[in-house]
């Protein structure tokens, strides 16, 4: 594609069609700055920058997605959206490449400033997301796109629904281009509801905001661990939002608290909830659904072939678990095949102001991108 052309395309098009002003504003009212002349020096890192420059927040990916089939088009692969709005790009299943079109919302302007990109989704998790893109175009393997992992993984529940198992999947969510992910924890979400009476506050009864932070008191005791116990092998109690008062009518005290529960390997969801239920002196709990966690293996052929693809490219490979949670715990609840999350990036940037991707690191993550879907397909020897 000519110079010329790359600028009126990929950026200046696609940024327009997601921006509601024109020059430098972005739809959700950030700014993109105009990289540095020579810095956008392949086609992989101007897919990123474009790509972080158009906003995707959950519920908001159309923009995106467009400019995600525009590539795979561009290179003629056949591209789509189905009826949630994931991206799909069919080809070779012997790997499956996916991560998530969306984004957390948040204003961050989108520059880069000595060699490394700033902006939101740049980490999580537009940097795999693309990687994989480029991998994808490159190697010959299948890919997809998911919406709505931030709020409800809507597109990979659709994905496992209606799509027939691959033979390997590599979920996208940053690892640091020299490790992979093999576990993370399972999520159960519900929200404790309260009543009783109306009375004086003078009154010694306790009332249903009272018995709503008391069940909130013996939950936390009944999952403390002690010090000892790694994170990633406890179960992590959160209260998420609260709210009380006074019924309309008077007559009563009402209390509603949104809670998560990350569970570790080990655990399901039943067992947790049963132990959360029986705290319970007064209200009730409406539990929703649950995602379960995940614990892949090692020597699985997706961590084997990465750790290979790793050293290849210079680095020393480690392997992680991660205390939340991915599209990857329902891709492995559903599919019996080998899976890792990989992609570049350093997580503890995750949904933070800070959210920032050395183009370097994603260079080497896309090279051991290749190198692994090669092993997998394959074509590269031990």
């Amino acid at each position: 594609m000519a110079a010329e052309d790359e600028q009126e395309t990929p950026y200046r098009r696609a940024l327009a069609a997601a921006a509601s002003g024109a020059g430098d504003a972005r739809s959700d009212g950030g700014a993109v700055i105009e990289p540095p002349e020579g810095v956008l020096d392949t086609e992989a890192k101007q897919l990123l920058y474009d790509l972080v420059a158009i906003p995707s927040p959950s519920g908001e990916e159309a923009a995106a997605a467009e400019h995600l089939i525009e590539y795979f088009e561009s290179h003629g692969r056949e591209a789509w959206t189905d009826e949630v709005g994931n991206v799909h790009a069919p080809a070779d299943d012997s790997v499956l490449l996916t991560s998530h079109v969306d984004t957390v919302p948040g204003d961050i302007p989108v520059r880069i400033e000595d060699g490394v990109l700033h902006g939101r989704g740049s980490v999580d998790a537009t940097g795999p997301l693309v990687a994989m893109a480029v991998a994808a175009v490159e190697t010959g393997v299948s890919f997809v796109g998911v919406v709505g992992e931030e709020r409800d993984s809507r597109g990979a529940r659709h994905l496992v629904a209606e799509r027939d198992e691959p033979d390997a999947v590599v979920n996208g969510e940053p690892s640091g281009w020299d490790a992979v992910t093999l576990g993370y924890r399972g999520f159960l979400p519900g929200t404790y509801v309260a009543t009783s009476e109306s009375g004086h506050t003078s009154r010694p009864e306790r009332n249903a905001i009272q018995d709503a932070m008391d069940w909130w008191d013996r939950v936390e005791d009944a999952f403390a661990a002690d010090e000892w116990t790694p994170v990633f092998e406890g179960v992590t109690p959160k209260p998420v939002s609260i709210e009380g008062g006074t019924s309309d009518d008077g007559l009563s005290v009402e209390a509603t608290m949104e809670v998560q529960f990350r569970i570790p390997p080990g655990m399901d969801a039943g067992a947790l909830r049963e132990v959360a239920d029986g705290e319970l002196e007064s209200g009730t709990v409406q539990w929703r659904e649950a995602i379960p966690p995940v614990m892949a293996s090692p020597r699985n052929p997706v961590a084997r072939a990465f750790r290979v693809a790793i050293r290849a490219v210079g680095g020393d490979p480690s392997q992680l678990r991660k205390t939340g949670t991915s599209d990857m715990n329902l891709y492995a609840d559903a599919w019996d095949c080998p899976m890792a999350t990989y992609g570049p990036g350093d997580s503890a940037l995750d949904h933070t102001p800070e959210e920032r991707l050395p183009l370097a690191e994603f260079d080497r993550a896309v090279s051991v991108l290749e190198r692994a879907c090669e092993r997998l397909q394959g074509s590269e020897s031990e």
